[in-house]
């Protein structure tokens, strides 16, 4: 194992059910970790031993659901690829930090997709790949149809982060028509976030 391996999870946005889990802790067991779980009214725990250290995966119960709440650090590559393999196989949101080297590689995850993956060299950093946004009319149509004000408001929250994150860059290259186009989708956005009482 590569002793410098690190990745760190953070704003994990992974929704399961009860079969989903049971899977992850069979294929934990089949790849040889010494692993215990337990489960309350709130919450189910799985607690994996990986060399050292104990890691232990947190999910919050939701009416019939599970999502994976808390940041964790992984030094373990096959743990980090299960816990990748679980982000694709949700279709979850994540950031995804690999330190490597003296450079963190940060990936930026939603719908189980790396939608932009940044490279960090001491003060600099590099745009190594950005997904462009490719919403159809239908989807738009859907969205504004939708009764539930909470998926929406999910959703909402990443677009939000997502054009700030192209009217950062608009103003970095000095862009001055993208830097208001973005301007006027976030007031879009502001508008929405008031009407969904956010």
């Amino acid at each position: 194992m590569n002793k410098s391996y690190e990745v760190e999870y953070c704003n994990l946005e992974l929704r399961f059910d009860r079969r989903q889990i049971q899977n992850l802790i069979r294929d934990l067991i089949h790849e040889g970790y010494s692993l215990y779980w337990s489960e309350t009214e709130a919450q189910f725990l799985i607690s994996i031993r990986t060399g050292r250290k104990l890691v232990k995966l947190r999910f919050q119960k939701m009416k019939n659901r599970y999502k994976i709440v808390g940041d964790y650090i992984i030094k373990d590559e096959k743990l980090s690829e299960l816990i990748e393999k679980l982000i694709g196989d949700t279709r979850g949101h994540a950031v995804v930090k690999r330190m490597k080297d003296r450079q963190i590689v940060i990936e930026n995850i939603m719908f189980g997709e790396i939608i932009r993956l940044v490279e960090v060299s001491g003060m600099e950093h590099r745009i190594i790949y950005q997904k462009k946004p490719v919403v159809t009319l239908e989807e738009i149509t859907k969205a504004f149809q939708s009764t539930r004000a909470e998926e929406r408001a999910a959703v909402l929250r990443y677009e939000l982060d997502y054009e700030l994150c192209v009217l950062y860059d608009a103003l970095q290259a000095g862009d001055s028509q993208a830097a208001e186009d973005s301007r006027d989708r976030l007031v879009q956005m502001r508008g929405e976030m008031l009407q969904l009482e956010l």
